[in-house]
C-alpha cells in the first residue's frame, strides 16, 4: 500500500499559502518535499503535512522561522522555554504599544479622536468601582488583593490605564505596606 501524497499547489491552497512560500520554506530546509513524481514535481506525504501544520502554528504565535526551525528540532517539552521569550517579547510591545498610545492622547487631549478611539483609564475606571459600590477603603482592598495575588498583571493592569511609571511605583509601594 503506498502513503498518499499531494503536490505543492494543493498543499498551499489547503493551508492558505501561496506556491512561493512552501518553496522559499523548501529552499531553507523547513519543509522539504519527502519526494518527487516521474515529473519531477515535489510530493508531500501526511508526515509533511504535519509539519507544515506545525510551521503555521508556530507562525500564528509570532515566532520567527530560525525560531520555528528550533522549536521543530526541540522536544516538545522542552518548548515552553521558546514559548515564554516569546510571551516576554509580547509584553514589551504591548508595553511600548500602551506608552505610545497614552503619550498620543496626552498629546490630543480634548481633541475629538478621544471621542471616536474611547480608551479606558484611571478615572473611567474609578467611576466604575464606584458604580459597583466600592468607597475609597473597598478600592484600596481591591489593589492590594490585585497586588498580593497577581503583582506583574496588577502593574500591567495599571499602565493600561495610562498611569505613568512614577504613580504606578507608588501604588505598588503603598498596596506592599498594607500587606505588611
Amino acid at each position: 500500500m503506498t502513503t498518499p501524497s499531494i503536490t505543492i499547489g494543493r498543499l498551499a491552497r489547503q493551508h492558505h499559502l501561496s506556491r512561493s512560500t512552501l518553496l522559499y520554506y523548501d529552499s531553507i530546509g523547513l519543509l522539504r518535499p519527502t519526494g518527487r513524481s516521474a515529473a519531477n514535481y515535489r510530493i508531500y506525504t501526511p508526515s509533511d503535512c504535519r509539519r507544515l501544520e506545525q510551521v503555521c502554528f508556530y507562525r500564528q504565535m509570532g515566532l520567527s522561522l530560525k525560531e520555528i526551525d528550533k522549536a521543530l528540532q526541540t522536544p516538545e517539552n522542552k518548548i515552553t522555554t521558546l514559548l515564554e521569550k516569546r510571551l516576554g517579547e509580547l509584553d514589551a510591545a504591548i508595553r511600548s504599544l500602551r506608552e505610545q498610545q497614552r503619550v498620543i492622547f496626552q498629546v490630543m487631549k480634548g481633541k475629538a479622536i478621544r471621542k471616536r478611539l474611547p480608551l479606558m483609564n484611571k478615572a473611567h475606571w474609578m467611576s466604575l468601582l464606584r458604580a459597583a459600590g466600592l468607597d475609597e477603603e473597598g478600592m484600596h482592598r481591591w489593589h492590594r488583593e490585585f497586588e498580593r495575588r497577581f503583582p506583574q498583571s496588577h502593574g500591567e493592569f495599571l499602565r493600561g490605564l495610562g498611569i505613568p511609571e512614577k504613580e504606578i511605583q507608588a501604588i505598588r509601594r503603598w498596596c506592599k505596606r498594607g500587606q505588611e
